[in-house]
């Protein structure tokens, strides 16, 4: 409140008006608070556990670009606070009818465009680079936290060989693609509604929750909007906004390649190392952080990876892992029993 009391006058802030605003899968908070001129947000990113660099960092970049973010209005370094614009409470998400999803054409467009303006500011050395090492670090979360930790599974020998294999075609595939900006988190629960916009960006969506961004795969975006951590889609509508995205991204001369299919294999295996990584993620979320509401989506990961698994035929003895785990039955009609 010290750090508050001192903005009151520069900034206008209502104290009295302090609330919350939203929790963070991470260790951030956000809280709300009122102006003569509208609400701002307060981030509280405890400095032993966030760094709000990269938040300020990538949010430069994306205003830079031409996307509707937060804008830094104060920041208390060493005690990770900062003021930030107020993009309003309504997400995309919130609009969606998930029962309709021609319905929603409309919002994944604009989702579309707003992904290949950040796509199209892309240089290298400005975000950390998505390597092996990092993709590789990101899936050894589910063997360690979903199997061990939350499954009770060691991996034995052969199951670990199979992950090792599994893992290495995965890195290959996702490291063939050009590299571009990547959000990280490109999904509508992250995106904004446009009606509560400033400046002359009315009308586009805001982005939130950039600050993991990374110079990587350019499939990486497109699957985590189409893929995404808390909404299926049937695989026509993910096809029908997948085709719409590549040939928008072909005619502004994105680095997407002539061939759909090969791009959308590429999409699905960006998926399929991101669903590995959040499986593992959502269940260090429910038994070291104490938030096991993330654990309920589970279902769908595991949905995910089974199905682009059982497309390909490198992915086989993945799917067999996952079936046995999962307690599956094969073809035959034998249900695996747990390891």
């Amino acid at each position: 409140m010290r750090w508050l009391s001192g903005l009151q006058t520069e900034h206008g802030l209502y104290l009295h008006s302090l609330r919350a605003a939203s929790a963070d899968a991470s260790f951030r908070r956000y809280l709300r608070i009122d102006t003569p001129h509208g609400s701002r947000i307060i981030m509280d990113a405890p400095p032993g556990q966030e760094d709000c660099r990269p938040f300020e960092h990538v949010g430069r970049l994306m205003t830079d670009a031409g996307l509707n973010v937060p804008q830094v209005l104060a920041w208390d370094q060493p005690n990770g606070f900062m003021l930030l614009s107020d993009l309003g409470t309504l997400t995309m998400m919130a609009l969606l009818v998930p029962e309709q999803p021609a319905a929603n054409l409309g919002h994944y467009l604009q989702a579309v465009d707003t992904l290949l303006i950040w796509q199209l500011a892309s240089r290298p050395g400005m975000l950390p680079v998505c390597n092996e090492a990092l993709l590789r670090n990101e899936m050894e979360l589910f063997p360690q936290w979903y199997l061990a930790q939350y499954r009770g599974i060691v991996p034995d020998a052969d199951m670990r060989r199979t992950l090792d294999q599994s893992f290495n075609t995965i890195i290959a595939e996702n490291l063939a693609w050009p590299s571009v900006y990547v959000h990280g988190d490109f999904m509508p629960r992250n995106l904004m509604a446009p009606a509560v916009s400033s400046g002359g960006l009315a009308g586009r969506l805001g982005v939130l929750d950039f600050q993991d961004a990374v110079y990587g795969p350019i499939t990486y975006d497109i699957a985590s909007l189409m893929r995404d951590a808390f909404l299926s889609w049937e695989e026509d509508f993910v096809l029908d906004v997948t085709i719409r995205y590549w040939e928008k991204a072909r005619a502004a001369g994105l680095p997407v390649g002539p061939d759909f299919g090969a791009f959308y294999r590429g999409v699905e295996w960006m998926g399929l190392q991101r669903h590995l990584r959040v499986a593992g993620i959502f269940a260090r979320l429910t038994l070291r952080d104490g938030k096991p509401r993330y654990l309920a989506d589970t279902p769908r990961f595991i949905g995910y990876i089974r199905a682009t698994a059982a497309r390909y035929r490198e992915l086989r003895p993945l799917l067999r892992l996952i079936d046995k785990v999962e307690g599956v039955q094969d073809a035959a009609g034998y249900a695996f029993g747990r390891v």
